[in-house]
């Protein structure tokens, strides 16, 4: 394998998402040729420096990059830029979710298939991975608590339940859109809702020990009932608001 690009640190814009923003530029040096298949990405710490980001970003951002084939990561070694793929490929852009009607037409597309995972979480989950939805929802209760993030925790709830399916295209889909696919990122919620916003959240985490209890009892159907509920909810709030 190569030696690591040499990436310019300065993004082109300040994106409204920052994740998103990694993953455009990585993308088109990717796909221009500047970044040669088999060239070693910077490390983690690199690009934090570089971009002026937080590690949690720049994970976000090499995750979706991953999902998309234009990288691989080899633990304990680093990620290294794969050949792009020919044609035209299906693409979600995260950054054009940006208004009320935007986020409701992706929760239609997330009813369909998260409430299938949260099925299949039921009946092919480990110990293991349930154990990591307690953690993420219990980090979600004390952000609430603390008046915290309580962002990465939701969807990481959401991301381990599409990882406990055992079908990889539910967790790639999940990570390519990442955490735009929780509606605060993009519109208040809580607004919408008519609602203190910790009153809000605090339905919302109701709605997740519900998803999180099905699958614990590998209850498939009670999942499924669970997750679109939990789905249906954000949309019909905001169908009523708009």
């Amino acid at each position: 394998m190569n030696a690591p690009a040499d990436i310019p640190a300065p993004l082109p814009r300040r994106p409204r998402n920052l994740a998103q923003g990694l993953v455009e530029s990585f993308s088109e040096r990717i796909r221009g040729g500047q970044i040669r298949p088999g060239e070693k990405l910077p490390t983690e710490s690199e690009l934090m420096r570089q971009f002026g980001v937080s590690r949690t970003v720049v994970r976000e951002a090499l995750s979706r990059l991953q999902a998309s084939g234009l990288v691989e990561t080899h633990h304990g070694v680093g990620t290294y830029a794969l050949e792009p793929s020919g044609g035209d490929d299906f693409r979600i852009d995260p950054a054009d979710i940006a208004t009320s009607r935007d986020v409701m037409v992706l929760l239609e597309l997330r009813i369909c298939l998260e409430s299938e995972a949260a099925g299949l979480a039921a009946a092919r989950r480990s110990q293991a991975q349930l154990d990591a939805m307690r953690q993420a929802l219990d980090a979600f209760q004390r952000a609430l608590d603390g008046d915290g993030d309580t962002i990465t925790p939701d969807f990481q709830f959401h991301l381990l339940i599409a990882q406990a399916t055992e079908n990889r295209y539910f967790a790639d889909l999940m990570s390519h859109l990442g955490s735009a696919i929780i509606p605060r990122t993009r519109i208040n919620s809580a607004r919408f809702a008519q609602e203190d916003r910790s009153v809000y959240l605090a339905r919302v985490q109701r709605e997740h020990e519900d998803i999180y209890g099905a699958i614990l009892h590998q209850d498939a159907e009670a999942a499924r009932a669970a997750m679109r509920t939990h789905l249906g909810n954000s949309r019909e709030r905001l169908r009523r608001a708009q």
